[in-house]
């Protein structure tokens, strides 16, 4: 009687088995390493993205609470009853001394960022001291609120608060609110432009002719461009529309006026 014959046995090389192991085991260790990476960069991002503006507008919202500035209600010799704060546009404005860096002199509000807050400003532009910590910060050596010149500021527009989140939104016309503890600055855009970061001429007391003679009251706003890039610069400028005293009232602007 025949019988099949048993199939024929392949024997492995030498070190084969412990070749295979060392290469999945790297394999592994790779793949672990990389999804580790993958959870630090997620991690990373949600702070960058997020908790920094958790913390910012938390800060922020703190520095301007501890000025401790009150808007006294409008006496009958000062405004009518309405507490809308009379336009001054004949009167030269008051005008602060520049204060010391880091000192918070000043405040901002934006109409047209409904639901965004009141801002703090304080002198300097150092990330360190100023814009990831204090909010929008004042260039040393530009006008101050209300001055002949330029009144110029920067601010991040992503992260850290973000007080520059929405400076697209801008038209010409609109209305920027700057507030000193005893006196209201309306001012009102004019134009906005994209420059490269080294185009300082935009902070000149007149933007782009840094060789003439300032006769008008200005304020621009610098942040980055495009978002989530510092490439470029986008900047917005604007003149100074009327003042008037705190103990007036408030500016029609913000009670839902032109």
């Amino acid at each position: 009687m025949s019988t099949l014959a048993a199939p024929p046995r392949h024997s492995r090389g030498p070190g084969t088995s412990a070749t295979s192991t060392v290469v999945f085991g790297t394999i592994g260790v790779v793949g672990e390493l990389l999804i580790t990476l993958g959870v630090l960069l997620l991690a990373f991002l949600a702070w960058q993205l997020w908790w920094t503006d958790v913390e910012g507008n938390r800060a922020q919202a703190q520095v301007v609470e501890q000025l401790g500035w009150q808007t006294p209600a409008p006496t009958p010799s000062a405004s009518t009853d309405d507490g809308i704060a009379e336009p001054r546009r004949d009167e030269e404005a008051p005008v602060l001394a520049e204060p010391e860096l880091t000192t918070t002199f000043a405040t901002l509000q934006v109409p047209r960022w409904a639901g965004e807050p009141e801002r703090p400003i304080s002198q300097g532009v150092e990330r360190a001291t100023v814009l990831d910590v204090l909010g929008i910060g004042h260039y040393p050596g530009t006008a101050m609120p209300g001055a002949v010149g330029n009144f110029a500021v920067a601010g991040h527009r992503t992260t850290y608060g973000k007080p520059f989140n929405r400076i697209q939104e801008l038209q010409v016309g609109d209305a920027l609110v700057v507030r000193t503890e005893d006196t209201w600055y309306v001012y009102r855009v004019t134009s906005s432009v994209i420059v490269s970061p080294s185009d300082v001429s935009v902070i000149a007391p007149v933007p782009d002719d840094p060789t003439a003679t300032a006769t008008e009251r200005l304020i621009t706003l610098t942040t980055c461009h495009p978002m989530f890039s510092a490439r470029e610069r986008y900047v917005v400028h604007g003149v100074l529309d009327y003042w008037a005293p705190v103990a007036d009232g408030t500016p029609v602007e913000l009670m839902g006026g032109a």
